[in-house]
């Protein structure tokens, strides 16, 4: 029996194999649901949820919407106890990938690759980014600074106002560039700036 713990890091090095340049950010809570694995691509993202085989679809409804609302594709990747069904329980337009023991070692195969889903709002995606990496994005494409406004507002006028296929280029790239030991020196400039 596999659990999500065996999973996880032979996960990463099959979809780095598999995709090539690839960002993983793990346990990311978009909506009312956290996924398991963003895994960022040249010009779009895939979320991905892990259903280890002691895992049960219980909270799968729930967590198919809110990834469809965040994300340009979605994969389950399944151990065997759920290959055979999990087909069943998510959309046409997902990716499965299953995952076994195989000669004393995780081995994985793309049942189905994802499609574009065609539920993806931009307004959802670009909430993935931290204040900053919207600060950049308004820098490098001449938008205001709009001292004083929310990060909603920000997240608006940029989806307003920079044509989709950059914006997602745009958003891929801050999140390839991230340094998350650098964060908190990120948003205490960023604040100061702010305040003058």
């Amino acid at each position: 029996m596999l659990y999500d713990k065996d999973i996880r890091e032979p996960l990463f090095d099959y979809l780095e194999e598999r995709y090539g340049k690839v960002r993983i950010i793990e346990e990311k809570q978009m909506g009312r649901s956290r996924a398991d694995v963003v895994m960022v691509l040249p010009g779009e993202l895939a979320g991905i949820e892990i259903k280890s085989d002691a895992d049960t679809y219980a909270r799968l409804e729930r967590q198919v919407k809110d990834y469809d609302r965040f994300f340009d594709r979605n994969y389950v990747v399944v151990g065997s106890t759920h290959a055979m069904h999990i087909g069943d329980h998510v959309p046409k337009y997902w990716g499965i990938i299953s995952v076994e023991w195989l000669d004393e070692r995780v081995d994985f195969y793309m049942i189905r690759e994802a499609v574009r889903n065609p539920n993806m709002d931009i307004k959802r995606k670009i909430r993935i980014l931290w204040r900053p990496e919207l600060a950049h994005i308004q820098e490098i494409c001449g938008i205001a600074r709009y001292e004083g406004k929310s990060k909603d507002f920000v997240r608006e006028k940029i989806v307003e106002r920079v044509p989709a296929e950059i914006l997602h280029e745009r958003i891929s790239e801050e999140l390839f560039e991230r340094d998350y030991t650098k964060i908190q020196e990120q948003v205490e400039e960023f604040k100061r700036r702010k305040q003058k």
